[in-house]
């Protein structure tokens, strides 16, 4: 091993060990550091025995082993741990030095360490880091952002141990200034909540509506992981269905379903909010995941609050056609939505993002990897200014494709009883995004009757707002408008 390593790593959970690891095996030296000096020695004399890496036990120990400028990632709990981590780091470092934070940052946290950071003299990246253990081992998809000068200094590292496409492009680029890495992580991971919700609602109806097993679930996923909805999820569906508890028995059909959130979902339907975009299959995915949770109630509420269909007794061959349709219909407006959300945040938060080469980014290593996502970026290079995807041609033919069938399935699931809030908030997006003339007027106007916050008119220039004394008993003072 050099006497001084080419970058340091603090927080050796599963993560960060398998990053480590990464980098070594790419041919980069590095020194670990963990606030538990038990795990630097179990990892040093483990999984890391004999390669270049050098365990370290303070961080004046581990700022001292690193080569000029000095480069640090931590792969520790978002929050307050940061911050302390930061804190700590100060007084060892100088001028040019560079912290990395690669955890599940919230990017408003990170725009403010990177504007701390610069105020020290130091360099501050916040990069979204997906693939789980084994993309962080052999490759994940890395979305760094902040302090633009930071980018050349981490450029060969993260290229070189991200995945790679089929022609050899790294998934890895540069997206923006402050924030911009951790809140395109943060819309990943929202349309990873979409992209699950969509799955297990199919499941759903294939379970409890067509009445299928496992084995034949397992069957028609694996065939339609053959074709365009060829994708990491779908195809880790298939081993689950296809996996045996020691019994013999499918081990899915024994987990309770109780699903577990972190919380970056929920940020992303925040920010939405903020933002004035209705990013509503994600949210639905996440109040999904919220229902599940109060499985107690619900096993309660499934005594008292029945409904009893007749039998299905349709085409079980038409309506998984179908259902294959409304899946992928549905993971267009996912998509759809989710650049909305970073076009809306590019131009609040003056980010010059490279909507092309962020589903590029997305195309190996991170948990929605997918064909579907080169269509994306051949959307954007022949529309860098595209307002949405489902205005791109090749996506618009295959909405209209899929929309008989997509409306077939969600009349049947209720029909049924069956929720499947992310199918149908997906088909009542596109059909009021496709309305030319949607109810709002009578909403406005109501706006306008109980609180005078008045309205604009269609035969009057837009910009002009009016107000009306509804009752005559009311004024001529109206309220100031207000728009997300």
């Amino acid at each position: 091993m050099e006497n001084l390593s080419d970058i340091g790593l603090v927080g050796l959970a599963v993560m960060g060990e398998n990053l480590v690891l990464n980098l070594e095996s790419k041919g980069f030296s590095v020194s670990v550091y963990n606030r538990s000096y038990s795990r630097v020695e179990s990892f040093i004399n483990g999984r890391a025995s004999g390669k270049m890496i050098r365990g370290t036990s303070s961080v004046e120990e581990l700022v001292a082993s690193l080569k000029r400028p000095r480069k640090i990632m931590l792969m520790i709990k978002a929050g307050q741990a940061v911050d302390e981590m930061i804190e700590t780091l100060l007084p060892h470092l100088e001028k040019g030095d560079l912290i990395i934070d690669g955890g599940n940052t919230h990017f408003p946290d990170t725009e403010r360490r990177r504007h701390y950071a610069e105020s020290k003299g130091l360099l501050y990246i916040g990069t979204g880091v997906s693939g789980g253990e084994e993309g962080a081992l052999l490759g994940p998809s890395i979305m760094p952002g902040g302090s633009p000068a930071a980018w050349p200094l981490v450029k060969p590292l993260f290229q070189k141990i991200a995945a790679k496409v089929d022609d050899g492009t790294p998934c890895c680029d540069w997206v923006g200034e402050g924030g911009a890495g951790h809140f395109v992580k943060m819309v990943h991971n929202g349309i990873e909540y979409g992209d699950m919700q969509l799955i297990t609602e199919a499941y759903h109806i294939m379970r409890d509506m067509l009445g299928m097993t496992a084995d034949e679930m397992h069957q028609v996923f694996s065939e339609w992981n053959k074709g365009e909805l060829n994708s990491y999820l779908i195809e880790i569906t298939v081993d689950i269905l296809a996996f045996r508890d020691d019994d013999g028995k499918p081990l899915v059909d024994k987990i309770l379903d109780k699903a577990g959130q972190k919380g970056t979902g929920k940020w992303t339907v925040t920010a939405a909010l903020d933002q004035g975009i209705p990013l509503t299959l994600i949210g639905e995915a996440v109040f999904s995941r919220c229902l599940s949770a109060i499985k107690d109630e619900r096993a309660k509420a499934s005594a008292k609050l029945k409904w009893e269909p007749a039998s299905f007794t349709g085409d079980r061959k038409a309506i998984l056609s179908d259902l294959h349709d409304a899946l992928y219909a549905s993971k267009i407006v996912s998509y759809a939505q989710g650049y909305s959300l970073m076009k809306a945040a590019g131009e609040e938060y003056k980010w010059n993002l490279n909507y092309g080469g962020i589903a590029l980014m997305w195309r190996g290593g991170c948990i929605i990897r997918s064909i579907f996502l080169g269509k994306i970026k051949e959307a954007f290079d022949q529309d860098p200014g595209l307002a949405n995807l489902l205005l791109d041609p090749f996506f618009n033919k295959k909405i209209e494709r899929a929309q008989a069938g997509w409306r077939r399935v969600v009349a049947a699931a209720v029909t049924q009883g069956l929720p499947v809030p992310a199918i149908s908030s997906a088909l009542a997006y596109l059909d009021g995004y496709r309305c030319a003339s949607l109810p709002a007027n009578l909403l406005q106007a109501q706006r306008d009757y109980f609180g005078a916050h008045t309205y604009e008119r269609i035969d009057k220039p837009r910009g002009e707002f009016f107000h009306t004394n509804w009752t005559g008993r009311g004024g001529e003072t109206s309220s100031s408008t207000y728009n997300v």
